[in-house]
């Protein structure tokens, strides 16, 4: 309800959508575009047609699922006549935007929201990215995600495109959050989701797994989207 409330102030206070925009959104690491349901049937209901991307995201390098999965979204027929295309991310997800649009451009790219994005990487790779059971359940695209100078997010440079991003100060990981400097959300620290050329930058008390799952967090997803900031008018 609360959720939904928001929503309507929103629809009622912010600017017309130009005819057909479309959100795409991208999940995280080791998740499911079920991860989503909640915030694609808020943004369904904000007036979004809604491409919600399934992954296999323990499969590749960044830069491999990047261009096979942003690839094939951008062409899938239900965009054909979108005026903007948005994306709205999780996680991993919002790395792979960053990758994608560093090779490629896109007139019809419109607002990007990233949700607890690894954007400087995470201490937490650092540490455990050597383990071998951390390649089992991560995958190549999680060994990629360190702090390192050299790690694939700190590699992809300052943003070109307008971005909101949207951290998390809750964690219910205590031992991740030992391995992370200063407040975090149980996977990514508050100032590691931050990235040069970022338009705005607002934080809920939410964890990692549930940040897309936050009302706050949606609610500042779909103002951002509709105006280009996190902030009331």
């Amino acid at each position: 309800m609360k959720t939904l409330l928001l929503c309507l102030c929103i629809v009622l206070s912010a600017s017309t959508l130009q005819a057909g925009e479309c959100v795409i959104l991208l999940h995280g690491l080791c998740r499911t575009s079920a991860s989503m349901e909640k915030l694609e049937s808020a943004l369904a209901d904000a007036g979004f047609i809604v491409l919600n991307v399934d992954y296999p995201s323990r499969t590749g390098t960044i830069e491999a699922l990047s261009e096979t999965v942003i690839g094939a979204a951008l062409q899938d027929t239900r965009l054909l006549d979108c005026s903007k295309i948005h994306f709205v991310t999780h996680s991993l997800g919002g790395i792979l935007v960053r990758s994608y649009f560093k090779r490629h451009g896109n007139a019809r790219l419109g607002r990007v929201v990233m949700l607890g994005p690894p954007n400087q990487g995470s201490e937490v790779v650092d540490r455990l990215g050597s383990w071998v059971v951390f390649k089992k359940i991560n995958g190549p695209a999680g060994g990629e995600l360190g702090t390192g100078a050299e790690s694939a997010p700190c590699t992809l440079g300052p943003v070109d495109f307008e971005l909101g991003v949207i951290a998390g100060d809750r964690s219910i990981n205590w031992l991740n959050s030992m391995l992370i400097e200063g407040p975090d959300d149980g996977k990514v620290s508050v100032k590691r989701t931050k990235v040069a050329g970022m338009k705005e930058h607002s934080v809920v008390h939410a964890t990692h797994p549930y940040l897309m799952k936050n009302d706050d967090a949606i609610a500042l997803t779909i103002r951002f989207l509709k105006t280009g900031s996190f902030q009331t008018r």
